[in-house]
């Protein structure tokens, strides 16, 4: 059983920016699909990111050009750097693990470890 644990959230004005962090322990990190996902109050949770293996990433659209994610498998580490944040990104940020895959996963329903989520707020 893989366990997730995020950290890196916080309050940033508009424009700021913030990496998230979240460190595996069980498991080879270094053969299974990561992702980034988020919740907004009210709202279904959306895929954000996902990174594969061996690094390589794909970005929901509307944060492509701000964000980037990126794991070291070294440190059984997935990063989610986060450029000019903008309120929209406002949202509890969960990562998660499909042991499952070593590709790019997108589907929430593909993942089968996730993290307790950190909270990010971005004031206008």
């Amino acid at each position: 059983q893989v366990q997730l644990v995020e950290s890196g959230g916080g309050l940033v004005q508009t424009g700021g920016s913030l990496r998230l962090s979240c460190t595996a322990s069980g498991g080879s990190f270094s053969s299974y699909a990561v992702g980034w996902f988020r919740q907004a109050p009210g709202k279904e949770r959306e895929f954000v990111a996902g990174v594969a293996w061996n690094g390589i990433s794909q970005l929901l659209d509307s944060v492509k050009g701000r964000f980037t994610a990126s794991r070291d498998n070294a440190r059984n580490t997935v990063y989610l750097q986060m450029n000019n944040l903008k309120p929209e990104d406002t949202a509890v940020y969960f990562c998660a693990a499909d042991t499952q895959n070593a590709g790019t996963s997108y589907s929430e329903h593909e993942f089968d470890s996730w993290g307790q989520g950190t909270q990010v707020t971005v004031s206008s």
